[in-house]
């Protein structure tokens, strides 16, 4: 039963002992026992929405009863969310402090009690580990208020495709110059807020970046497409993106190398469900219709392969 509220590998094994250490530690969350039921709560922005975009299909495939609150507004950093809060605090009734829907983030925690409430960073932001603090900790410390029994999970973003014109925010006035450093920062980051507040991370991020580097089914530019004067409807080939990438929005060209497509969903909703369940994702049968089922396989190889090392 899936209950929908909308309410607003080859590049892991440079790790260092200290964050495989942390990886291990925070999987035992997830580890202790395999749950059928799980009441979860998500702050985020699209990239949780598309992260759990396919979590209620594999839930259901998987014979697991799913609630999900959601907290979720696009472009939004853990500093944004935690200044609506602020606002609610201050005046109950001050419209600014329910941005979600009408909403407040204390009325939607109020809903029933959560599980597991998942917090992320603004992905422009995420690979600049001085835009988290104070407001990850000060938004945990509400959340636990509210909710004392819940677990706290971090999702880690993903970089964006390699082919993006901008790429994350690694210091004030200072991005990143390719993918590999935007995931690499943005990594570093997730982690150490990880041992901060001794919460276990969702590797969505680490899932994307084996992808990106696989010889096989890593995204590779079109070279021979005319970007310049491009004509309506070709596209230059997008084979095995996870990224949005290249799409006609009418006679507009619009390229979105941030956000997750189809294939990037199905593989952020295979950590999800894997690790939030504590269950195995190496035959699950779902995929979309438009992912094949040779990219879906290897996808789900990639997710079982990175739930099984976050678990040992």
């Amino acid at each position: 039963m899936i209950i929908n509220m909308k309410l607003q590998f080859s590049t892991l094994t440079k790790l260092s002992m200290s964050s495989l250490l942390l990886v291990c530690l925070a999987a035992n969350v997830f580890a202790q026992s395999r749950q059928d039921t799980l009441r979860l709560f998500i702050i985020g922005n699209s990239f949780s929405q598309n992260a759990s975009a396919f979590l209620p299909q594999l839930a259901k495939e998987g014979g697991k009863t799913l609630i999900i609150g959601r907290a979720e507004l696009g472009g939004h950093s853990l500093e944004q969310h935690w200044s609506y809060v602020e606002k609610a605090e201050a005046n109950a009734d001050d419209p600014k402090g329910k941005p979600y829907g009408g909403k407040s983030l204390k009325m939607l925690l109020g809903q029933g009690k959560w599980d597991m409430v998942t917090i992320q960073q603004y992905s422009y932001l995420s690979a600049d580990s001085s835009t988290y603090y104070p407001y990850a900790s000060k938004l945990i410390a509400y959340v636990k208020a509210l909710q004392p029994h819940v677990r706290i999970v971090i999702h880690q973003t993903w970089a964006y495709r390699t082919d993006a014109k901008k790429f994350g925010r690694i210091a004030e006035g200072k991005t990143a110059m390719n993918q590999r450093e935007m995931w690499q920062k943005s990594r570093a980051a997730y982690h150490l807020l990880a041992k901060r507040i001794n919460a276990p991370i969702l590797p969505v991020g680490d899932a994307f970046q084996i992808v990106a580097n696989d010889r096989k089914y890593g995204f590779k530019p079109d070279l021979s497409f005319n970007y310049e004067h491009p004509t309506a409807p070709s596209l230059p080939d997008q084979t095995h993106s996870i990224n949005v990438g290249y799409y006609w929005n009418k006679k507009e060209l619009v390229f979105d190398p941030n956000h997750a497509n189809d294939a990037g969903k199905y593989l952020g909703g295979l950590i999800w469900y894997g690790m939030l369940f504590n269950d195995s994702v190496k035959y699950i049968k779902f995929k979309p219709e438009n992912v094949s089922e040779e990219f879906a396989q290897y996808l789900r190889k990639v997710a079982a392969e990175i739930i099984a090392k976050t678990n040992r």
